[in-house]
């Protein structure tokens, strides 16, 4: 290993990559190469990741105590919402496709870019457009609606909710042109023998979820133009005083927003098996399965709307039938989870820091899911609808979902984007705060809620002061971890130790057939691929020296059945 490094030290600075090729902001701003395209969505969605942040850190510091703590009741409304509607679309919506699946997709499937590059630089463009509008509303008028901005409320309201429908409206449209990018680049572009069997894990993931975008997204930004209009114009659509209906809006909306639920996990999905195939040097256990269950749950995805409107006056079949298709949706999740789990189950795991953070979604997301269960069940919702249990249950699927895999497949694939190592340690250490504060913050919540503290409340009864100050403790154990993540990585981009070319010695294209950096055009020659993404049994082929479809700079590896601490 140390040879290798001397080695990338001396090579370091002659080497033509797409960090150094060109120069200056006006080549930043204007490319079209999806590498760069994917750090320019990485510095968005964490400035977004940031000011969302401080806003639930703020959250629960006004809920330490019964009663007024820090604000009014009327700047929590607009607080909690904000923190809601920034987190959801402008952070987890986009993250993991928009910055990994940008970065990764095209070199893993043996691609020079994306099929359309200038649309992918649009879409980058039609993001900022989208929040920039939206901030616009946020900072002239606030917003208290809640980011579920259910009618009549939204439609009278003198808050923002227009600017910010407007925004979330024109973020779908970059929402929807990336994932036309993606299917059309995975149809279209992948290299020579890179069959649909062969496909990594993560594009599967990505070509899941694109589906969803393009098919889902439509929905909502329809529901929310009428809303615009509605509040412009006067027009009666769901307001019942116009003559309009409430629940129509929230049929438009849940059938936008529980697919967006899977638009955060899909891709998450496919991190969390490319860690677990990487960092346990064995492959995927039931690869078809997991990667068939990601379609499967697409398209279940657009059936169970129904179950967050149980107590919005449905009718009593229709939420049966909704309860039993939520359950049917457990099948392809339970799936993925039960296959990575055998997956690890006598590998060679080595214990690097994206690993413990595939390790924390498999113990968080199952919490997640099957509170899901519980709260599809019709007996169950009923008393927990708006409770904390739900605020617990969302955050342990979307947090696992979202942030912790974004965490793990930042930390996995950054050596390749920036061309340096992290401190290992301090990101280990990192990870088990974010994870330990995590679980103190939102496990409560799941007691508040069978308990009877209603969500969206700022102030509550002082029986429920100890567990609301454990939630708050754990937020900033969180924060803390959270703020070693960037202290960590932005350490490791200045002054962080030269990456070789494949350092965890991975199986993927994106590893074995680039160097320490990507190229502008990503690969010298086509690669020819002959065996799947884990194939770790063919070792010889993947770390070859050129010799089958391995041309990558070798790695050092252990060996299969042997494990490393």
């Amino acid at each position: 290993m140390a040879t290798q490094t001397i080695a990338a030290q001396k090579t370091a600075q002659s080497e033509i990559n797409y960090l150094n090729h060109a120069r200056g902001l006006k080549s930043w701003l204007l490319t079209l190469d999806h590498k760069r395209i994917g750090i320019l969505y990485l510095i968005s969605v964490v400035f977004f990741f940031i000011v969302g942040g401080i806003l639930a850190l703020l959250i629960r510091a006004e809920l330490f105590e019964p009663g007024q703590t820090l604000m009014t009741a009327d700047t929590y409304n607009h607080i909690f919402t904000l923190h809601g509607a920034i987190m959801i679309f402008l952070f987890l919506i986009p993250a993991v496709p928009a910055v990994l699946g940008n970065f990764a997709l095209p070199i893993m499937i043996g691609a020079k870019d994306v099929a359309f590059p200038r649309l992918n630089l649009a879409s980058w463009y039609i993001f900022w457009l989208g929040a920039l509008t939206m901030l616009v509303g946020i900072v002239t008028s606030g917003l208290d609606t809640g980011w579920t901005f259910y009618t009549p409320y939204s439609t009278m309201t003198s808050s923002g909710v227009t600017w910010v429908v407007l925004g979330i409206f024109i973020l779908g449209f970059s929402s929807i042109l990336t994932g036309l990018n993606f299917i059309v680049t995975v149809h279209k572009m992948r290299a020579p023998g890179l069959t649909w069997s062969r496909l990594p894990l993560f594009v599967w993931g990505l070509y899941a979820t694109s589906i969803v975008q393009i098919l889902a997204t439509p929905v909502l930004g329809i529901t929310l133009l009428l809303l615009a209009l509605e509040r412009i114009l006067k027009i009666g659509i769901f307001d019942p005083a116009l003559g309009g209906d409430p629940i129509l809006f929230q049929h438009f909306f849940w059938f936008y927003s529980h697919p967006a639920v899977y638009i955060m996990i899909l891709p998450a999905f496919g991190v969390i098996s490319e860690l677990i195939g990487t960092f346990s040097r064995k492959g995927i256990f039931g690869y078809k399965f997991v990667a068939l269950s990601s379609v499967a749950i697409a398209f279940l995805g657009f059936l169970v709307w129904g179950h967050h409107m149980f107590v919005s006056g449905q009718s009593a079949t229709a939420a049966t039938v909704f309860s039993l298709l939520t359950f049917l949706i457990g099948v392809p999740t339970g799936v993925k989870v039960l296959n990575w789990v055998a997956s690890l189950y006598r590998g060679s795991i080595w214990l690097r820091t994206p690993l413990l953070y595939a390790l924390a979604f498999l113990f968080v997301f199952p919490i997640g899911g099957f509170t899901g269960i519980a709260l599809g069940t019709l007996g169950l919702d009923v008393p927990l609808h708006d409770t904390y249990f739900v605020v617990a249950h969302f955050h342990y699927v979307m947090v696992s979902g979202g942030l912790l895999a974004f965490l793990g497949g930042l930390h996995y694939w950054w050596p390749k984007m920036f061309g340096r190592l992290y401190n290992e340690k301090l990101a280990q250490i990192a990870a088990l705060l974010i994870f330990v504060g995590f679980n103190v913050t939102f496990f409560p919540q799941f007691i508040l809620g069978t308990q009877g503290m209603p969500r969206r409340y700022f102030d509550y009864v002082p029986e429920f002061t100890t567990l609301h100050q454990l939630s708050t403790v754990g937020s900033w154990i969180l924060g803390l971890g959270l703020l070693l993540v960037a202290v960590c990585l932005l350490h490791s981009l200045f002054k962080g130790q030269l990456a070789p070319a494949n350092p965890w010695g991975a199986g993927t294209l994106e590893w074995t057939h680039t160097g320490r950096l990507p190229s502008p055009h990503n690969f010298e020659r086509t690669p020819v691929v002959t065996r799947g993404p884990y194939d770790y049994h063919l070792a010889e082929e993947i770390f070859g020296n050129g010799h089958g479809d391995g041309g990558g700079t070798p790695a050092v590896i252990p060996a299969q059945g042997q494990a490393q601490s």
